[in-house]
């Protein structure tokens, strides 16, 4: 994905949306459902419904981005909610972009020293 600046957050609509909608239609659902300001710099994520479908609308301070990415196998972990937005951090986005369950990402322990085996 293309490099967000620091401090941008990344918010998931929660529920279902009609993958039909473009740019104006998905700033509209971002002003009415979530009463946010789709050109304030923040990242909406939307799913649709059988899920294999996600869009990322952002604008970048130039313009509105609209990234859509469908997988050709499974779908996209989504919040239970049916409505309102969930905060993820740009490191949940990348694995949700790439598949990964991102509510429980396993972290691996870099203060724990591994005693080398004797051969």
């Amino acid at each position: 994905m293309i490099g967000m600046p620091s401090g941008t957050r990344v918010w998931l609509v929660a529920g279902h949306t009609d993958m039909r909608k473009g740019f104006d239609g998905l700033a509209a659902l971002v002003q009415t459902a979530l009463v946010e300001n789709p050109f304030c710099g923040h990242v909406f994520v939307f799913r649709g419904r059988r899920g294999d479908i996600l869009k990322v609308l952002w604008f970048d301070g130039q313009g509105l981005l609209l990234l859509a990415k469908r997988l050709e196998r499974g779908r996209f972990i989504w919040p239970q909610a049916t409505s309102g937005k969930v905060s993820l951090t740009p490191a949940q986005l990348s694995m949700l972009l790439e598949g990964i369950d991102w509510r429980m990402p396993a972290r691996t322990n870099f203060g724990t020293h591994q005693p080398e085996l004797a051969a």
